[in-house]
């Protein structure tokens, strides 16, 4: 195999989970992107599609469980649907000020919710504390589900030829 596969498909891997931590990288894709390249670099083997596959639900699971970490958040905390919606809407909203953004949009859009369902602020600020808990824990999630596909990557390409 090239030196300059080796190298792309590694970088892609580094950038790939630096990107599971830093807002704006994909990093699950990118890594998904660089076991593609890895597959048709060495005709299919040792990774095949059913291993692709394998990562690709993996992509899907981190993803899914980011948003899904910020609902259950603002829910398990005492927030009504009105403060899970406001969370999802301030996590969209707060990706466009990262990283500051990934926790007080959530916050902020949790306590709006609620607030606006309720209108009272006071018991509003525990559902938003619970979906800035919940950002928290997707990116761990995140984090451990990339390592998660570099390892299986690794495995699969040097062990389970």
């Amino acid at each position: 195999m090239p030196t300059a596969i080796v190298v792309l498909v590694a970088a892609m891997m580094l950038v790939g989970i630096v990107g599971a931590v830093v807002p704006g990288i994909p990093g699950t894709p990118l890594i998904l992107a660089g076991a593609v390249v890895y597959a048709f670099a060495t005709d299919w083997q040792p990774i095949g599609v059913g291993r692709l596959l394998v990562l690709a639900a993996l992509v899907v699971v981190a993803e899914v469980s980011g948003y899904a970490a910020v609902a259950l958040g603002a829910k398990r905390s005492g927030g009504s649907r009105w403060a899970v919606v406001g969370a999802i809407a301030g996590t969209i909203v707060g990706l466009g000020f990262a990283p500051l953004g990934l926790i007080l949009g959530p916050l902020a859009g949790a306590i709006a919710g609620e607030a606006l369902r309720t209108g009272r602020l006071r018991d509003s600020v525990r559902p938003g504390v619970g979906a800035a808990l919940g950002v928290l824990a997707g990116a761990v999630m995140q984090i451990a589900i990339a390592l998660v596909m570099v390892g299986l990557f690794v495995w699969w390409a040097a062990f389970a030829g």
